[in-house]
This record gives structure tokens, sequence and C-alpha cells, in this order.
């Protein structure tokens, strides 16, 4: 029987892992393995368009791949590795520049809206949606799961593998963007998508009082008590029926629509169900954190299967472009 197709994504250890994170990508990704041969990256190269301390990417690194363990990526299914273990990658990205037209990079998202904050904006910015091209391309990966806000990173991959199978034939395989209509967008604390950026997130291994505490602050509106709610329209329910059974989310919009039933008690209930879906993840992380040997085997066996694989497509690059 023909192999399942690839999927592949990968996550920037930028900051610490929070229910965003797991919710929006963490979580659907690991359900992507019956389905396809699953590929989950740590972009340590990625990261470092905004972070520039060795010591934290480093301790970051090791903070996403617990947290992809914790939650039960199994790695003899899902290959796992750390995008600085492949160094094919980087020079792919070099190739692949050589056939993505500048104003196409101009067009990307995190460029445009960096120069609209008239931020400084390094090369390594604007080259990003190159290198993730080659993060794709590498591996042949037929699917690459992203929130509808990243459908443009596969698009521009798309554009280049296209550009350059123009030249050169069909070697590269141009991916499709894998949107699941049930991933949504996770709220903050503040109401607004959850973010590092914003500094609005539900930390995942945040210790119980932590969590607890910030749960509390999670911004609600001033309706009596007493009187009718809207579940739909509050950040607190949507982010607990993330986690609740079906029945027991219907139950608490019930009770919110009736009246009667206090934001404090909401938070309370929200506090308890998180305390409880993440108490066997919280232990699994902190037992992989503390093998620091363990966890740099796992990667980089990770990385040696990565290598083999992004080896053979780049040799049918080279041989193509013409280079040694």
């Amino acid at each position: 029987m023909p192999n399942p197709p690839i999927a592949l994504t990968g996550i920037k250890p930028s900051g610490e892992p929070h229910l965003g994170n797991y919710l929006g990508m963490i979580r659907p990704a690991l359900a992507l393995a019956g389905e396809y041969q699953t590929f989950y990256f740590i972009a340590d190269y990625h990261a470092l368009t905004t972070l520039h301390d060795g010591g934290e990417l480093r301790r970051l690194t090791r903070v996403i791949a617990a947290a992809w363990l914790a939650f039960g990526l199994d790695p003899d299914r899902t290959l796992l590795y750390r995008q600085s273990d492949v160094p094919e990658i980087p020079e792919l990205a070099w190739i692949l520049s050589c056939f993505t037209p500048k104003g196409l990079l101009d067009r990307a998202h995190a460029f445009k809206d960096a120069r609209a904050k008239n931020q400084e904006i390094s090369a390594g910015l604007h080259f990003y949606p190159v290198l993730m091209a080659a993060d794709i391309l590498a591996f042949r990966a037929q699917a690459v799961p992203v929130g509808r806000d990243q459908k443009q990173h596969v698009e521009i991959c798309r554009d280049i593998a296209l550009g350059f199978n123009h030249v050169y034939g069909e070697i590269l395989t141009p991916p499709q963007p894998l949107i699941r209509a049930e991933v949504q967008t996770i709220p903050g604390v503040d109401g607004r998508k959850m973010s590092k950026s914003y500094g609005n997130t539900l930390p995942l291994f945040a210790a119980p009082e932590a969590l607890r505490k910030r749960v509390f602050q999670i911004q609600t509106d001033s309706t009596p008590v007493d009187a009718p709610k809207d579940p739909d329209a509050a950040a607190l329910y949507q982010i607990y029926r993330c986690f609740a059974p079906p029945e027991a989310s219907a139950e608490l919009a019930a009770r919110l629509r009736a009246g009667g039933l206090g934001w404090a008690a909401v938070k309370q209930a929200l506090a308890d169900l998180l305390d409880h879906q993440l108490a066997e993840p919280r232990r699994r992380y902190q037992q992989w954190m503390d093998d620091a040997a363990g966890l740099e085997r796992l990667l980089a066996r990770g990385g040696e299967r990565a290598r083999v694989l992004a080896a053979a497509l780049l040799g049918e690059v080279r041989h193509a472009v013409g280079v040694r």
C-alpha cells in the first residue's frame, strides 16, 4: 500500500507554551498522526529573528520539545526534530531564494506588519518565508496544518516551488494548507487572540495556583449575577468549551443564558477544569525537562532521520541547478 501523505509543521521556540499553542496547533497536529506521516520540528533558526540569547534559545527549544512529548507525541510514529540539526534546510533556502521574487516577500504579512509599525526589519525577517518554504519542501510535505491567518505562508511556498519546477521540472512538491474547521482562534485574558506578543496568555505548565490566578484575570463584562449572559460572546466560555466534554459545555451555556450564574463561578469552574486536564501533561513535561540528556538524545535521533530525507531532496535540487 502507498505511504500516507506527509503533514509537516513547526513551532518557534520564542516563549513559554500557552493554551493557544496547544489548542490551535499542538492538539490538532497530534490528531493528524492517524491520517498522515507527521513531521514536527522546533524552528530554532526562525526564532533568531526575535531572540538573541543563546542560552534562552537552547532552553526554549527543550521546553517546546518537552511540551510536544507531554501531550502524547510518539517519536516512533511522528518525526520530531530540531530545525538546526538539518543543515540541508538553510542550504536549500539559499537555492530557493534565487528563484523567489523580492516582491513576493514584500507581500508577506509579517514583513508588512513590521513595516507598518515602523519596526527595524532584519534581512532574516524579510527572508523568513523562504526558510519556511525550505522547511516544507525539503521533506516533500503535501499538507501543512495552519490557521487561517497563516495560510499565506503555504501559498508563498507553493509559488516558490512552482517557480523552481517551471525551470527544472517536477522536483519540488507544492504543498497544500491544511485548515481544520474545528481549529479556532483562542482568546487571551484580555479578549484578543492569545499571543505571547500581547502578554495575554494562559501558560500550559504553570503551577496550579499560578494558572488559577491567571484564569481569574480573564476579562468579563459587568452583567449582574442574576442577569442572562451570552456564553458565545465570552472569552471565558470559549476557553472552557475547548476542554470540557460537550455535555458539560452545553450545561454551562444553558445556565449562563438562564441567569443566576456569575462570572466568578465560571472562572472557578474553568480553573478546576484546567487543573484536572493539565495535571498529567504537567507531570510528563517536568519529567522531560529534568532529563535534559534524554531529551537531547531524542532530538538528535530525530535530526539524523530528518537529514537522510532532506539530503535526498537536496541532492536532486543540486543536480538540477548544476552544483556539486
